[in-house]
């Protein structure tokens, strides 16, 4: 088993793209794992879905187990599978579950306010 700790994260985080603000949290989860760039996971309620569309891309991580992506949509242009989910995550992260999480990039900001 890879070693994954999940802790509250410190402060007020936000995801920003297209000019607009999709969510704003101070109840997000900050993921690590192993190998891997820390993640921060947002609850579902305080994003805003409006700007998410369920894609049909689907992956299993063996540690986490399936995941659901969503694109975000902006005024501007569709971002592609920009964002993901795990709807029944494994046991020993389950507390992931009701979040999403976003890939940063030069066009989704994921930051601590």
């Amino acid at each position: 088993m890879t070693d994954i700790k999940i802790r509250k994260a410190e402060g007020t985080w936000v995801v920003r793209a297209g000019g607009a603000v999709l969510a704003e949290s101070k109840d997000a989860l900050e993921l690590s794992e192993n190998g891997h760039p820390d993640v921060i996971y947002f609850p579902r309620g305080d994003i805003a879905m409006a700007f998410l569309d369920e894609s049909d891309q689907r992956t299993t991580c063996p540690h986490k187990g399936e995941a659901r992506y969503y694109s975000i949509v902006t005024k501007s242009q569709t971002l592609e599978n920009a964002a993901w989910s795990y709807d029944a995550p494994k046991d020993d992260v389950s507390r992931i579950k009701d979040h999403l999480a976003f890939y940063p990039s030069e066009k989704v900001a994921v930051e601590r306010v």
